[in-house]
Parts: structure tokens; sequence; C-alpha cells
């Protein structure tokens, strides 16, 4: 499969923050969906999002890391608006348990930022018997959109303005190792990385093929993909390598976590 790397000379660099990019920008009167938005980068994109006077609904497992995440961006932006629900993307039937629970709040949908996600783990199976690093990373964000395109759809069509899902991949998805279905829960030959690689990959093709659909149907609605860069968060912690003086050292160049997102910000939302 052919990639096609698109650069896009906006004016920003990969050290500029969140805040700098997405200066002048007015998301009132927007709501956005982020996951994994008790920690990280899905943190920095909800504050950021509620700075910039968007309603910010984070679905997590965590619902009392989501809560502290909310007190704090509350108290630094009085009036932010942010909801926190759960929802465990490593199971189909919380997926759709938020989505149901979220549609019943009858708001619209302007951005769905499909962040969450886990890597380098021990082998396991999800609830639903799949490996848990593309249950999570990839068919819960899968299913997830899915369920939620109706909403988008009729957000764009009502508003006129275009509705955004953004995929945070991984330059990890050019790893050549290709997604083999009839082995992925096999775990005498199970790698912790390349499954991650592996995940990274399918959200890309998921992205890729949902742009291409909805271009052809003239919906106003667009999938993208990104490679956020390599930031210091939670998800590399538990890594053994990261514990080695040369993962300390590496820790030391990686991008701060306000340093991300740029991809999605550096567009307007309006």
């Amino acid at each position: 499969m052919g990639l096609i790397w698109r650069k896009v000379h906006s004016g920003f660099s990969s050290y500029s923050t969140a805040e700098e990019v997405t200066q002048g920008v007015d998301a009132t009167g927007l709501v956005a969906i982020v996951t994994g938005g008790s920690a990280g980068i899905g943190a920095e994109t909800a504050r950021v999002l509620a700075l910039r006077g968007a309603h910010v609904v984070l679905p997590v497992r965590n619902t009392a890391a989501g809560e502290n995440v909310k007190k704090a961006i509350c108290k630094e932006i009085p009036g932010a608006k942010i909801d926190v629900m759960e929802m465990d993307l490593s199971s189909m039937a919380s997926v759709k348990n938020f989505v149901a629970q979220f549609k019943s709040k009858g708001l619209p949908l302007n951005l769905l930022i499909n962040n969450a996600g886990i890597s380098y783990t021990p082998f396991k199976l999800s609830v639903d018997g799949i490996e848990m690093q593309f249950a999570t990373n990839h068919l819960g964000h899968f299913l997830l959109t899915n369920l939620l395109l109706d909403t988008m759809k009729e957000t764009s069509s009502k508003n006129n303005k275009e509705g955004r899902i953004v995929n945070v991949s991984s330059i990890a998805h050019a790893v050549p190792i290709g997604i083999h279905f009839d082995k992925m829960n096999n775990k005498s030959s199970y790698h912790g990385g390349l499954a991650y690689c592996r995940s990274k990959l399918a959200n890309v093709l998921h992205a890729t093929e949902l742009a291409r659909r909805l271009e052809e149907e003239g919906a106003n609605v667009t999938a993208n993909s990104l490679h956020p860069g390599v930031v210091r968060t939670n998800i590399l912690n538990h890594k053994l390598i990261m514990k080695t003086i040369i993962g300390k050292m590496w820790r030391m160049l990686m991008k701060d976590i306000h340093q991300v997102i740029n991809e999605l910000a550096s567009t307007s939302f309006v």
C-alpha cells in the first residue's frame, strides 16, 4: 500500500502549542467529543477546546479521573462546558451505552476526536474476546464513529459547518506488519509493540476509507488521521525502556503535552 505524505506550511512548527495555533479561533456553540480525556493529549485537547468556547464531552473509563480534569479546566476557565460520561472503549456494549446516553441529551456534534489509546501492554483479551490493544485503539473508536455519524451529518447540515472526525494515530502505523485477523488473538505470537503498530495502521485505514465514503456521499464531514509526535504522556510509563538511562534521556527529547494537536488546531473550526 502506498502512502502519501503531505506537508502543510501553516507557519507553525512541531513545538507550537495548541493555544498558539488556535489563537483567535471562536468555537462557541460547537460540541466536541474527546476520548481519552482523563489525561495526556486528550486532557490538553479538552482544555484548549473549552478555552475557545466549545462544549466538550469526555467519555472516560475512569470517571473520577475525568472529573478531576473537568475540575481543573473549570478552575482555569470559569464557565467552561465539560461533561464527563462513562465509556470503556474495549467493550462494545459500553460504547453503545455511551452513544445512547449522549443522543438522549439532544446535543449536536461537530467534532469527534478519537484519541484514547493503550500501548505495549501484556497480552489480554477484551470482554468481547478481542486482543486488547486492537479492541481499545481501533474497534471501540470504529464503532463509536459509526454510531455517531448520523448525528454529525445532521449537525453539519443544520448549521452549515463542516463536521470533523480525527483519529489520533501514530507514525508507528508505517511499520510493515499488516493486519492478520486470523492471528490477532494468538498469545504465542503476540508482541506488545507490534500489536500497537497494527492498531495504529487500522486507525489510518479507517480514516482514509471513511473520508473517501463521506466525500463520495457529499457529506459535510471530514475524516482525518494524524501523528501527534512523540509526547511525554502516561501511555509510555510502563515500558521497561523508559526506566533506563537511555529511556530517561529520550523522554527529555519528547514534546511537552502542550506542543501537540497542531494538525487539528491549525484548521479553523468554523
